[in-house]
């Protein structure tokens, strides 16, 4: 008989469980290639149409939907033990109808010290804490070497946009925002909240270095691109990926040298 555990997600909720869970369906990307990367391939029953890392687990497992628009029938017949959901990418409204399916443990996410937290949450959770700690440790050691090299670099001025109709950036109180910061840029809208609508002759959008377009949520291409390059002849304007920015699982193993690369590109 499995033995009953009372946990807390990251919203500080309270979950009767069992110890630990076999069955977990996940509805965020980033926490779905996170389970992999603990070893809990195995345990993985559902997903999103978005988990594309890695790429070879959406034909093995079973899709249920988008982040938003998850098929609940799916989600009841997979029988989970747990569903993994994140406060910014699932609705309450779904959270409500998926707690009469399972368990649901909510992430969120908007520092470094919250992400590991999760890490070592999950590493908790399903009785992973040694690959959990390992990870964690990884990410910290490409962290500290990488601020090694850029510590006497100049900082530039950067605007990061992913939206388009209507132009949409991230701003202070996002992840996006604290990964800009640890890549050595100031986000020229610091100054406003998560992630405002703006027109292209905004004031903070004159004083930017650089802009980025990410390549999510909203897919920019080389049109957007180059449509940018004759509006701000001035500007750096580059396509980055958005994962390095917006990804707080396991994906940060990777983050540090993507941005040693884009520091070279930086403005003189």
């Amino acid at each position: 008989m499995s033995q009953s555990r009372i946990v807390k997600d990251q919203l500080h909720r309270v979950l009767r469980l069992n110890s630990p869970p076999q069955r977990i369906v996940s509805l965020v990307p980033s926490q779905t290639e996170l389970l992999v990367d603990l070893g809990l391939t195995d345990h993985i029953v559902g997903l999103t149409k978005f988990c594309f890392h890695p790429k070879e687990l959406r034909t093995q497992k079973t899709i249920v939907g988008g982040t938003k628009t998850v098929r609940i029938d799916k989600v009841k017949a997979l029988n989970p033990d747990i569903v993994l959901c994140n406060k910014e990418e699932n609705t309450s409204e779904l959270v409500k109808e998926l707690e009469a399916i399972a368990p649901v443990h909510i992430s969120d996410i908007y520092t470094l010290d919250d992400s590991f937290e999760l890490i070592r949450m999950y590493g908790d959770l399903f009785n992973v804490y040694s690959a959990a700690d390992k990870l964690v440790q990884e990410i910290q050691t490409c962290r500290h070497k990488f601020h090694d090299t850029i510590q006497d670099t100049k900082s530039c001025k950067v605007a990061y946009f992913i939206w388009k109709t209507p132009y949409m950036v991230a701003a202070k109180n996002t992840f996006i925002d604290v990964m800009l910061n640890e890549a050595g840029y100031e986000n020229v809208f610091a100054n406003s909240t998560r992630y405002p609508e703006i027109e292209l002759d905004n004031t903070a959008l004159q004083t930017a270095d650089m802009i980025f377009l990410s390549s999510e949520p909203f897919p920019f291409k080389d049109k957007h691109l180059n449509y940018f390059k004759n509006l701000f002849p001035d500007k750096k304007v580059s396509i980055v990926d958005g994962e390095m920015f917006s990804w707080y699982g396991s994906r940060l193993k990777f983050a540090y040298d993507y941005f040693q690369l884009l520091a070279k590109k930086k403005p003189v």
